[in-house]
């Protein structure tokens, strides 16, 4: 895997997270308290952008459509799509998937991902 530069360290604060294009993949850089994590864009739901969703106790991702959870640092689901009522039944179909993760690394405060 080659690292790709995404964006000087300075230029994201805490608490917050930004969209890339790298390499054809959709990525979500974060910076949370203990450092910088990336995970695929898109809920694995039904594929909405994570962008529009927040950080939730400041480690996890909060889709704002269906209100599934991913933790940032493992992709791993907290909290599967619970959002409006009835959508379970669809859940029955679409069952849990984690999000993708994607190593990155922080050198002379320049932030690059691995795809």
């Amino acid at each position: 895997m080659t690292a790709t530069f995404l964006i000087e360290a300075s230029k994201l604060g805490v608490g917050n997270m930004q969209r890339f294009d790298v390499a054809g993949e959709a990525i979500l850089l974060y910076r949370l308290s203990d450092g910088f994590y990336a995970t695929a864009a898109k809920c694995t739901h039904l594929f909405m952008p994570l962008e529009k969703g927040k950080i939730v106790d400041g480690c996890r991702i909060q889709c704002k459509f269906h209100r599934a959870e991913f933790d940032i640092k493992t992709g791993k689901v907290c909290d599967w799509a619970s959002f409006p009522p009835g959508i379970q039944a669809l859940n029955f179909i679409r069952g849990e998937k984690d999000l993708k993760t994607y190593p990155v690394k922080v050198e002379n405060e320049k932030v690059f991902v691995e795809v």
